[in-house]
């Protein structure tokens, strides 16, 4: 399917669907999943990095009991608001990831969503060992975390939706 807007994700979400978060990086992909009522962020363990083909089955297979209706997906946007290598690294693992499965992707903007999270587990005490097993799914969860707070926001105003933060 690959990537749509967020204000098209309630028609993708009914039935009790979730959503899952995702933080590519170049040696895991932190995982994150909503709740069914779409306003809580879970994180999931990490997924380490092999080969595309074997990303995308342990991806599936990880999120297969979560009844899952549709990613978001992190876009490494640049402060200044282009788009470099990482950015294009994502949108490639979309389309990608539209040969194995038909679930649409939603892009997020995920400047500082790592730098959040490592506040949060240092807010939560977390040793520097135990955030590096934990800050990718972490931001997983940040990046969830902000895509339903504006689904939430949508779902209770008229306003139109602007094309980003979703990227579409």
């Amino acid at each position: 399917m690959g990537i749509i807007a967020i204000k098209d994700l309630p028609a993708r979400l009914e039935g009790g669907r979730t959503l899952a978060g995702l933080d590519l990086g170049d040696k895991t992909i932190g995982v994150a999943v909503s709740d069914r009522g779409l306003s809580f962020a879970h994180p999931r363990p990490v997924i380490l990095r092999k080969k595309f083909s074997l990303d995308a089955a342990a991806l599936l297979a990880q999120l297969q009991k979560d009844n899952i209706g549709a990613f978001v997906l992190g876009l490494p946007i640049n402060m200044d608001g282009s788009e470099g290598p990482r950015a294009q690294k994502s949108r490639a693992f979309v389309r990608n990831m539209a040969g194995v499965t038909d679930l649409p992707f939603v892009l997020w903007d995920e400047r500082l969503s790592t730098v959040a999270a490592e506040r949060t587990l240092i807010e939560m005490d977390f040793s520097r060992a135990k955030r590096a097993g934990k800050i990718d799914s972490a931001a997983a969860a940040f990046i969830l975390q902000g895509a339903l707070d504006r689904l939430q926001s949508l779902g209770s105003s008229d306003r139109t939706e602007p094309d980003f933060p979703s990227g579409a």
